[in-house]
């Protein structure tokens, strides 16, 4: 028999897990705590400007699709 978890499963991104673990371990902000914030925020920016060009590619198909045909009586 298949035992059942009691427990819910949870997902975590492991980036932000590690960010997550280690200001819980230190108690005290330092240098080290500051790099990482910052790099916290440029990992974030960086996912917002592949986000960012994803939404533009889209629109840019959208607008090329949106031309329509003329339809052409032929004799």
């Amino acid at each position: 028999m298949a035992k059942q978890r009691n427990k819910e499963e949870i997902m975590y991104c492991p980036v932000g897990k590690f960010f997550w673990d280690m200001q819980k371990s230190y108690r005290k902000k330092s240098k080290f705590f500051d790099h990482l914030d910052q790099s916290r925020i440029e990992f974030l920016k960086a996912i917002r400007s592949l986000v960012d060009e994803r939404i533009a590619d889209i629109e840019k198909k959208g607008a090329a699709r949106s031309k329509r045909a003329t339809k052409i009586k032929v004799e």
